[in-house]
């Protein structure tokens, strides 16, 4: 072999120095892992909106709501303004007010506790033990303490004064039981607002406090008043009072005349029984 090829051959298997090797390639890799996130924590109208739904299902706020608040306002309001009318200090207004509001709760949680089993055939009823917010353990509770807080209260307003109301209250809680289905549906609530000038008229501050009858226009004024109030807190439930096979007072007479007739008319009897109230009141006063 010549020397030149041998030179050939040498400096085709041995690299020249200037010349670097090849790298080798680069290993195979999966695709690069993402990095985790912690999800942030909700701000702004998503956390305010939770946070009204906690309120909301708070047991003092579904309580209040089951309280059926809208009338207990309205009758204690209207007995707190009427002892006012009455001439009676502020302290005494203030009792009264109190007063009628711890009766009108326990008349309410009454109410919807006995409805229940009703109110669960219907949801959304709007109630809060109906609907399982609200257990009927702690409404039986707070009913039972509302009791127990009433019956100081009303006495506070004077023995026979406070032995008024408290039959004003058992007749609501035995309307809520019976002779609300039928005929006579109105019955408790006659008997209830009769009481409410007996209330005011014997009413004061203090056991000791002690009055004078009431004029007996005004009793009964009252009931007339509380038939018609009657007949307005029905009219939302008519339907499912027929279905249920309920036959009271508003029922029966919605059936003959129409629902928006029973309307116009019960507002007229308020209206009018409110009316007779204020011009008797004004004209022989409360008490005789």
């Amino acid at each position: 072999m010549s020397p030149t090829l041998r030179r050939r051959k040498i400096r085709g298997a041995v690299p020249a120095p200037d010349e670097a090797p090849a790298p080798d390639p680069a290993p195979e890799s999966g695709p690069e892992p993402e990095p985790t996130t912690t999800p942030a924590a909700p701000t702004g109208p998503t956390r305010r909106g939770e946070r009204r739904r906690t309120l909301a299902h708070s047991t003092p706020v579904l309580l209040l709501r089951a309280a059926h608040p809208r009338h207990a306002l309205l009758t204690a309001a209207g007995l707190a303004i009427a002892a006012a009318l009455s001439g009676r200090a502020g302290r005494e207004v203030a009792l009264v007010l109190v007063t009628v509001l711890v009766g009108q709760a326990v008349l309410g949680w009454h109410n919807d506790l006995v409805d229940r089993r009703r109110d669960e055939r219907r949801l959304p009823s709007g109630k809060p033990i109906a609907e399982g917010y609200l257990d009927p353990g702690t409404a039986w509770f707070a009913l039972i303490c509302a009791v127990l807080l009433l019956v100081p209260l009303s006495v506070s307003n004077g023995v026979t004064a406070g032995s008024v109301y408290l039959g004003t209250v058992a007749a609501g809680l035995v309307g809520n039981v019976v002779l609300r289905r039928g005929w006579f549906s109105w019955v408790p609530w006659a008997v209830a607002y009769a009481g409410y000038p007996a209330f005011l008229s014997y009413g004061g501050w203090g056991g000791e406090a002690s009055g004078n009858p009431p004029e007996p226009a005004m009793v009964a004024l009252a009931a007339a008043l509380g038939v018609g109030v009657h007949v307005l807190c029905a009219l939302p439930g008519l339907v499912p009072d027929h279905e249920d096979g309920y036959r009271h007072l508003a029922l029966r007479v919605a059936l003959r005349i129409g629902a928006t007739r029973l309307l116009v008319l019960a507002l007229a009897w308020v209206v009018l029984a409110v009316a007779g109230l204020l011009v008797v009141g004004n004209s022989v006063g409360l008490s005789r």
